[in-house]
């Protein structure tokens, strides 16, 4: 027996998940392997220290999420070597299936869980017409508006409109099934729903039409901090730059804004962003902080161009005594 084969099934062998032919062949190979003997009282030292944590349970939008991006990623990969394998190699799947038997249970409990959706949705679709539309008009007596939205109850924000020449927006967001929101900008849900898909959505367009609406209130301070956040941590530089560009008005006065910006100027990997970055710093260039980082960039930045403006910003400034 191959040691890599062994020490792909340390781990169900330490769980009592093994059948006995394949127990037993492991146990052999371990008294006469030293190296996955090794690997064996690591894994038991893992096993030990993760029994020692509290388990925690996933929620169902936890799952619900998850279920949405993996569709995603499904939706945008060939499905040809799947079927493929599926189909050529059946006899690699039953020995999968029959050496590991948690492999087993994780698809029978993802089928189980896969058929209450279906019969969920199905069931909700024919109570109210297949999908949950509310209307929610800032000020008006409409109860769902009134109503708490808890962000833990959204799965994904699906898209987001405004109404040409009006402040009116409509977002599509998924729980269990997908639901609507309309309402004004100024409507506390919409604003809950676009801070929510500025933060968490999977879909770059949607957080980019989110940031878009977002910068339109960007004196509001969960505002700020949710396009400070896409600013720092979102992937999309389109989304990244939108917010760096709302921002720029508080770099003067708000010192968490002027740091944010100086940390995209040093380390953001889009030029555009860097650029737009080092645009904005200039009202501020004599702050010591600032002055700092012109340093630094006119030493030896990568980038020709803002090594250049950099050193341009430096030489204006007052000589330091």
């Amino acid at each position: 027996m191959k040691c890599d084969w062994v020490r792909q099934n340390i781990l169900f062998y330490v769980y009592n998940e093994l059948e006995d032919d394949a127990r037993y062949e492991v146990e052999q190979h371990l008294a006469r392997c030293p190296e996955c003997a090794t690997e064996l009282k690591a894994t038991r030292k893992f096993h030990a220290t993760l029994s020692e944590l509290p388990v925690v349970e996933p929620t169902p939008n936890l799952l619900t999420a998850s279920r949405m991006r993996l569709q995603e990623a499904l939706e945008t990969t060939q499905a040809g070597g799947f079927w493929r394998r599926l189909i050529l190699e059946p006899a690699m799947w039953l020995r999968q299936i029959r050496m590991s038997p948690a492999l087993a249970a994780v698809i029978f409990i993802v089928g189980f869980g896969g058929g209450i959706g279906t019969t969920y949705n199905f069931l909700s679709g024919r109570e109210g017409g297949g999908g949950v539309t509310g209307s929610l008009e800032s000020g008006s007596g409409n109860s769902s508006a009134a109503q708490p939205l808890e962000s833990s109850a959204i799965a994904g924000i699906r898209s987001v409109t405004q109404d040409p020449g009006s402040n009116q927006v409509s977002i599509k967001y998924d729980t269990v099934s997908t639901q609507e929101a309309q309402g004004s900008l100024n409507n506390q849900r919409i604003q809950q729903l676009l801070l929510f898909a500025a933060h968490n959505n999977y879909n770059s367009g949607v957080r980019m039409d989110s940031v878009d609406l977002l910068t339109q209130a960007p004196d509001d301070s969960r505002v700020r901090e949710a396009l400070l956040y896409a600013l720092q941590n979102d992937t999309n530089p389109g989304v990244r730059l939108k917010s760096i560009g709302a921002l720029g008005n508080y770099v003067k006065n708000d010192t968490n804004v002027r740091d944010a910006v100086l940390r995209a100027l040093v380390n953001d990997s889009n030029s555009g962003v860097r650029i737009e970055a080092l645009r904005l710093i200039e009202p501020v260039k004599a702050d010591g902080s600032v002055r700092g980082v012109l340093m630094a960039l006119a030493a030896k930045d990568q980038s020709t161009y803002i090594k250049s403006q950099a050193r341009t910003m430096l030489a204006q400034l007052p000589e330091i005594d």
